[in-house]
């Protein structure tokens, strides 16, 4: 045991304790990884199918004051009725497929039963100050059909875009459903859609693109990578184990240098 002795050296007890506190450290990391691998693997399942899920009538998925659930999110839905752009607001600080911030198009539409959906139509640029409310291209007039894709209300902990108030005439951070029914003083449809079809004219706002899948094959890879990892450090330990002992060894198995007598005269 005596060539084991160092380890109870100081240098020696601190990088124990380290690779001991490493190992579960880096297990739950790798557990934190598969966590994230199988919440963004799910999240990519729903939106799939809610985007190839057959178009339904939009009244058959949500209602004025319903909330949209998961499952509902992305799904697409038809709605026939008339746009009413007196009623239109933008919706501040939103970029387009190129990075430039704009507006985003919200237009209250309003079904033959009076209850109003209300209808991201897309992007368009600010083009100048953002305080003054901008030229909108113009919906299709009477009556139309719109598709789009189902959207919960959004909000500052989903989106991580504050609500200022005091914003310029006819100007939103956040939509939401609630927020608009009180505005318009009608029955809001909960949630909101982001319009796919008609297909935008020349000039029209600049449809939003269907939403990507995250990057759930990356979360495993660094799961596999922290579990390889904390398997590495026991083996890295004792493999410093061995080479210090082969180092001492070695230096014991040097021929000491001779001690000589002093000269007498």
């Amino acid at each position: 045991m005596h060539r084991y002795r160092f380890l109870l050296s100081r240098q020696w007890v601190i990088l124990t304790l380290v690779a001991i506190a490493l190992i579960p450290t880096m297990i739950r990391l790798g557990f934190w990884q598969q966590h994230r691998y199988e919440e963004r693997t799910a999240r990519n399942d729903l939106v799939s199918a809610a985007l190839h899920a057959k178009p339904v009538p939009v009244e058959r998925l949500t209602s004025p004051g319903h909330a949209v659930s998961r499952t509902e999110k992305y799904r697409t839905v038809t709605a026939a009725g008339t746009f009413d752009t007196a009623k239109e607001v933008v919706v501040r600080r939103r970029t387009s497929s190129d990075g430039e911030v704009g507006f985003h198009v919200l237009t209250p539409f309003v079904l033959s039963d009076g209850k109003v959906l209300l209808v991201n139509r897309g992007w368009i640029p600010a083009n100048g100050v953002q305080t003054a409310f901008p030229e909108i291209p113009a919906p299709p007039a009477g009556r139309t059909t719109v598709t789009g894709r189902l959207m919960a209300d959004e909000t500052t902990a989903a989106s991580g875009i504050k609500n200022v108030k005091g914003l310029p005439d006819r100007q939103i951070m956040l939509i939401s459903s609630a927020e608009e029914a009180r505005r318009l003083g009608a029955p809001v449809l909960g949630g909101y859609i982001q319009q796919t079809a008609p297909q935008p004219r020349d000039g029209s706002p600049e449809q939003i693109s269907d939403p990507g899948s995250e990057d759930a094959p990356l979360n495993y890879a660094y799961m596999i990578q922290w579990w390889l990892f904390a398997a590495a450090v026991p083996v890295g330990w004792w493999f410093l184990v061995r080479r210090e002992i082969r180092d001492r060894e070695a230096d014991a198995a040097q021929p000491q240098p001779e001690e000589t007598e002093p000269a007498t005269v």
